[in-house]
């Protein structure tokens, strides 16, 4: 009776535990570089609630921002072995991942407006672009905006030959690296992480950031001047391990799915806004003068650049580059 008795304890403690363990959410690790109040990091914040809310707690999302998990050259891999599920790295990020085409939203200028830019990451170029991360064990559900870059430097800059000799903190991109050769710069690859001990301790003269990055990194307190140059893009791809996403149950994937497209509708909804914020509290601190350039001034930097494209062909595709000026033409860009 006593074993009969002991079996049955086992058995009942076994179906507890294993009804426990069917109830325990599906974990997804979200893994960022950029702090919380971001563009970025708002948008993981409303996926996680969105994700959540979906699926009724049989999902729970971890956020890491501002990489307390990963920095930018680890991210990637850690996604890949199944360290972390989620990221939304920069498209810069996958150059040296073996995806060159992304590197087209590097080139300075492709982008005449943003509605040029939605058209691209909205429409087949977009869908194309993601799929051909799937061979590196990676599936792309959205792009997320953040928005046109600014210059600074601890020297006033208003045209092309102000940033001649300055060393400049450039993600891993051969494209960017490209970009401030033509402006006679020496580019610089450090993590994003360390860009502003770099900018305080003159490591670097200057970087290149929308203005949400540049404030909630502080990197405004180091530098006496930020150029609004909008001379280049900077957004993000939501990306997922694929073994991860392929294995999720199909309800729990299409809930994702659409707290992703929701998520995304919200974060390129805000983008602009949250960058004019920044830029307007970066005028606000008094400590880093913002110029304002010319149209003059802005035609110098465009032709100064225009090689640029020219020069990447033979990297990321002339048939990529053309697409891209074809829908900028569709609205009326040259």
């Amino acid at each position: 009776m006593k074993i009969k008795s002991v079996l049955f304890s086992l058995l009942a403690a076994s179906l507890v535990s294993g009804a426990a363990f069917a109830q325990a959410p599906i974990v997804i690790k979200f893994s960022h570089v950029v702090a919380g109040d971001t563009p970025k990091g708002k948008a993981a914040e409303r996926f996680k609630e969105l994700a959540e809310k979906a699926t009724h707690g049989r999902v729970k999302v971890e956020l890491y921002p501002n990489s307390t998990l990963y920095k930018d050259k680890e991210e990637l891999e850690a996604l890949q072995l199944g360290a972390v599920q989620m990221l939304a790295p920069s498209l810069a990020k996958f150059g040296p991942l073996g995806v060159k085409e992304f590197e087209v939203f590097d080139l300075p200028y492709i982008f005449p407006s943003k509605d040029v830019l939605y058209a691209v990451t909205e429409g087949p170029i977009g869908k194309s672009l993601l799929k051909k991360l799937e061979p590196k064990g990676i599936t792309g559900l959205a792009f997320w905006d953040n928005g046109f870059k600014v210059m600074s430097a601890n020297k006033p800059i208003h045209l092309p030959t102000d940033m001649k000799g300055l060393k400049l903190r450039i993600q891993s991109s051969k494209v960017l690296d490209a970009q401030m050769r033509a402006l006679g710069a020496n580019p610089q690859v450090l993590a994003f992480s360390e860009v502003y001990q770099a900018l305080q301790t003159g490591v670097v003269d200057g970087t290149e950031n929308p203005p949400s990055n540049l404030y909630t990194q502080k990197m405004h307190e180091v530098q006496k001047y930020v150029a609004v140059t909008r001379h280049g893009y900077l957004g993000y791809a939501v990306i997922v391990n694929k073994k991860f996403w392929d294995g999720l149950p199909a309800d729990i994937r299409g809930e994702l799915e659409g707290a992703m497209k929701s998520a995304t509708q919200y974060a390129n909804a805000i983008a602009q806004q949250e960058n004019d914020k920044a830029l307007e509290e970066v005028k606000k601190s008094g400590k880093t003068t913002v110029i304002t350039l010319t149209p003059k001034e802005q035609e110098a930097w465009r032709q100064a650049l225009k090689p640029v494209q020219k020069q990447m062909e033979g990297r990321i595709g002339k048939d990529l580059i053309d697409s891209v000026n074809k829908e900028a033409a569709k609205l009326g860009f040259k």
